[in-house]
């Protein structure tokens, strides 16, 4: 999938913007806090239908303006054009179009437009709780398997209707708490075998993008706990429920799935550098990339690089750029404040590209075509 162009209307800090972007490489320069992430984020909606960093929508409006508007025009590999419309006005529900038919339920937008968005946010995949380890499986699965994220729907509203009775002051209904338990433990079981075999299948590419980004210094690995590996999530779901009624909220579920992090044999929140770290995250990131070409669209993601460069060596610097500008990805939007970076990354050998400095809102075109 290529993005074309794209129209923000009152999105964050920018008022006013009409971008035209170059198939591979779209470059943003500028100091921080101009609006280079908002950018990369107007992207993103269009792809997931919010924001990747407020889940308010109503935030996302300029300030004392009236409504937003994003539009993307979009070209498959197969040629084909589609059009993403999305727009909100204030005290108002927001509305996603695709080629001007408005959407029943923003579910089915998803997949359609897959997309890696790699931040300083990515940290918190380390440093995190593990609620962000969780929507780092569940980003990806969600846009290549449609029952999957049905599932996860299903098992958020039984959650939610058991802490509720769980909360009661008197004794909850057993037979209703019997009822939601169920549906707890079915669409869990689900979200399970899911996240299992994906895991399964990234880990070892994860550790592969991790080696060639660290040239073979460090080893790593990742895995994944479950409460369902204690055996059939109903019978442990219940066994915990006199506790849960103690806590007031269910401590048993695949909501409590977490995964390992290691670095050598051990923790890498603890042991790890911050340029491990940052290691970590981004090889994380980049290695959804291949499952993401799974989706429906069946179409190579965008990837949106934001500020990924900082507390990185050199040589680190240079491998990963190296590696995003292979053949096996697609278009990039990346952000930096050192041209030097990016002077960097278009020598690498992209001959398609667009340099635009970001200053105030204000998206200005400084550079195209052959790099010399």
């Amino acid at each position: 999938m290529i993005l074309k162009r794209l129209s923000i209307i009152n999105y964050k800090n920018i008022t006013s913007a009409t971008l035209d972007f170059s198939p591979k490489l779209n470059a943003f320069i500028g100091p921080n806090g101009v609006g280079k992430t908002n950018l990369l984020d107007a992207v993103y909606y269009l792809s997931f239908c919010r924001s990747a960093f407020n889940p308010v929508d109503s935030q996302l409006i300029t300030h004392d303006a009236p409504f937003f508007v994003l539009e993307g025009n979009y070209e498959t590999e197969s040629g084909d054009e589609e059009h993403i419309y999305c727009g909100m006005k204030r005290g108002q529900r927001k509305h996603f179009k695709r080629n001007q038919k408005e959407y029943k339920r923003l579910s089915q937008h998803i997949g359609l437009i897959p997309l890696i968005f790699v931040s300083p946010a990515d940290s918190n995949l380390i440093e995190g709780g593990s609620e962000e380890r969780r929507r780092l499986m569940d980003v990806v699965i969600s846009q290549y398997d449609s029952a999957y994220l049905e599932a996860l729907t299903r098992y958020g509203k039984a959650l939610q209707q058991r802490n509720t009775l769980l909360k009661q002051e008197e004794m909850p209904d057993g037979s209703l708490l019997d009822i939601w338990e169920e549906e707890m433990a079915g669409s869990g079981e689900l979200i399970y075998a899911a996240r299992k075999a994906f895991i399964a299948d990234f880990i070892p590419v994860f550790q592969d993008i991790y080696s060639r980004i660290a040239q073979g210094s460090e080893q790593v690995s990742l895995s994944y706990r479950s409460h369902c590996q204690r055996g059939p999530l109903l019978d442990v779901i219940r066994a915990g429920r006199d506790k849960d009624r103690i806590m007031g909220f269910s401590l048993h579920g695949v909501h409590r799935d977490d995964l390992d992090m290691l670095i050598g044999d051990y923790p890498l929140k603890k042991e790890g550098s911050q340029g491990q770290h940052k290691t970590f995250a981004l090889a994380l990131k980049l290695a959804q990339f291949d499952f993401l070409r799974k989706t429906a669209s069946a179409t190579t993601p965008l990837l949106l690089l934001d500020d990924i460069f900082d507390k990185l060596d050199a040589a680190r610097v240079e491998a990963i750029i190296k590696l995003v500008s292979g053949s096996n990805f697609g278009q990039i939007f990346v952000t930096d404040t050192n041209r030097d970076h990016l002077d960097r990354i278009l020598s690498a050998g992209f001959t398609d590209y667009r340099l635009f400095a970001v200053s105030g809102g204000e998206v200005t075109l400084k550079k195209e075509g052959s790099h010399v």
